[in-house]
């Protein structure tokens, strides 16, 4: 199971930061097909967000046969393989880096500090 983030500065809708989250858990094979999902109730009572917020996330989800919902038992990962394209990695990479490298230089940190400390955790 994956631990679910939500993070405000982003700009991103809470719901699409959940189902980019769910994407990405089975693309890296950190949620497996068959595998449960925490209940809606459960999940926004988890990250303090509305019901609905989980819901849409779910249900957009189910839309596109990722996830699957069965009445009384709850939702869980569809046989559905997903592959992220190069441009949804790029872009994801890029907002990755645009976040970290604002903090790192809020640290003071020079461009040449953060390469050494990446290459040294090779």
């Amino acid at each position: 199971m994956i631990k679910f983030r939500l993070d405000p500065k982003t700009g991103i809708p809470f719901y699409r930061q959940i189902i980019d989250q769910i994407k990405f858990g089975i693309a890296s094979g950190n949620l497996k097909t068959g595998e449960q999902l925490p209940t809606v109730r459960s999940l926004a009572v988890d990250l303090k967000v509305n019901l609905n917020t989980v819901a849409k996330a779910y249900r957009e989800l189910e839309i596109q046969n990722i996830l699957e919902t069965h009445q009384g038992t709850g939702t869980f990962i569809n046989e559905n393989k997903i592959r992220i394209s190069a441009k949804e990695r790029a872009q994801k990479l890029g907002e990755i880096c645009n976040e970290f490298s604002s903090i790192a230089y809020s640290y003071g940190f020079t461009i040449d500090e953060i390469i050494d400390q990446l290459q040294n955790q090779k």
